[in-house]
């Protein structure tokens, strides 16, 4: 189903008559549990509105009727141009945002801004995609409608099963992906590209959280979830936004029992009164709630750091949470970070060496110890994890784990009450 304000007729306002149209539309999308796209340009509500019987309209079950569908079928926004109050209402209702770069998205727009006394703004002032997108309000930032439609067909073809028609990379290549001296950074981007279809890829909320990769991809024509920690920022630190980007996103693909795919490079959550004040302790939390409460299966792999608390969230709260957590032979493990764990343990016998060379030798041979404990073959031997794989058969264990577990059965209502908005 397809609903679409037009700006040319008041401003794509909402007037009684507009409500009136969009509620039958609603009632029918839920009725048949058809999938939404919505284009949401408009100025919100019509104030000057001379068709309604009533006083102020706040009785009527649009918005209702709009949240409803949360969880239910799969509802896009897309929003070119202005896009304000009961527009943007509904719009945040979506559960994913496509907007074009000369969009402005606001909850008042500046009409409602003067008269509140909070100044005089151009519309496109209100909110730009400058700041609308890296602050996560915008899913995917695109140049105009027709890109904007075509990823909203690309974004709703996960959520109608596979497709016969793909072609993988080189998986060889996947072998070459990690750097050997493992104090290099690479992009994890490379590596989601080679895991997927080729052309597969579609990353969701790519601006916000950048700590934090979503993506949804295909892997031999199936569609998966895929969460990744970004190694390029943080060091691929699990900071609050992460920790929302990514909740957001499992309780996305758990609605619609698309399963999870999990690269996890982390050295855990982001420590610090700068990441408190953040309220990171809350933030991050959600990735272990939801992980609890999610019935996909989620295949945990293990590129490189595996440390700490932040490690367990990606891995749905813990190594054995998931349906299999295996590691590539570049992975490591432990409570925190080698470094900062020799530092810490180790610091009084560090102290009482006054030649810095020899404190730095004793420091490296210490780190070299741990990881060798740390290493992937030393935590699978324990069964902490449960396999050291070569990184070129990757996409052979995701299928063979999907092909393990039974098919989700069809449903007729929803599997979670909703999906959240933020």
């Amino acid at each position: 189903m397809v609903i679409s304000y037009d700006y040319t007729v008041l401003a794509g306002t909402q007037g009684h008559m507009n409500h009136k149209k969009i509620d039958r539309m609603l009632g029918l999308a839920e009725q048949w549990r058809l999938p939404l796209v919505f284009y949401a340009e408009g100025g919100g509500g019509r104030p000057g509105d001379t068709d309604r019987l009533g006083m102020t309209g706040l009785d009527g079950p649009s918005f209702v009727q709009f949240a409803k569908l949360s969880g239910l079928v799969p509802v896009v926004g897309v929003v070119s141009g202005y896009c304000f109050a009961g527009n943007a209402a509904m719009l945040g209702v979506c559960d994913v945002i496509i907007a074009t770069r000369n969009a402005s998205i606001g909850m008042g727009g500046p009409a409602m801004i003067e008269g509140g006394g909070l100044g005089v703004y151009h519309p496109a002032e209100v909110g730009p995609v400058s700041f609308q997108s890296p602050n996560g309000v915008i899913d995917i930032l695109v140049e105009d409608e027709e890109e904007a439609t075509t990823v909203a067909q690309k974004y709703l073809s996960y959520f109608q099963g596979a497709i016969a028609d793909w072609k993988a990379p080189d998986q060889r290549l996947l072998r070459r992906a990690i750097p050997e001296n493992r104090l290099r950074v690479y992009d994890i981007r490379n590596v989601i590209d080679l895991i997927a279809d080729e052309g597969s890829v579609l990353e969701i909320r790519r601006d916000f959280g950048v700590g934090m990769i979503t993506a949804f991809i295909r892997i031999e024509g199936k569609p998966f979830g895929l969460i990744a920690n970004n190694p390029k920022h943080l060091g691929g630190a699990i900071d609050a936004a992460a920790g929302d980007k990514a909740a957001r996103f499992m309780q996305l693909c758990d609605a619609f029992d698309i399963p999870i795919v999990s690269l996890c490079d982390t050295p855990g959550f982001m420590v610090g009164p700068e990441a408190e004040k953040t309220a990171i302790v809350r933030h991050v939390a959600r990735m272990f709630v939801t992980g609890a409460s999610i019935t996909v299966p989620l295949f945990g792999i293990v590129l490189r750091k595996g440390y700490g608390l932040g490690a367990q969230s990606m891995i749905g709260g813990g190594f054995h949470a998931s349906f299999f957590t295996v590691a590539w032979p570049t992975g490591e493990f432990g409570g925190m970070g080698l470094e900062g764990y020799v530092r810490l343990g180790f610091r009084k016998e560090m102290e009482a060496i006054e030649d810095p060379v020899e404190r730095e030798k004793y420091f490296q041979t210490k780190v070299a110890e741990l990881y060798a404990n740390g290493k992937a073959v030393s935590i699978a031997s324990v069964l902490e994890i449960d396999e050291v794989i070569d990184p070129a058969d990757t996409r052979h264990w995701i299928m063979a784990g999907l092909r393990s577990v039974p098919k989700p059965e069809p449903r007729t209502h929803r599997k979670r009450p909703c999906i959240d908005a933020w």
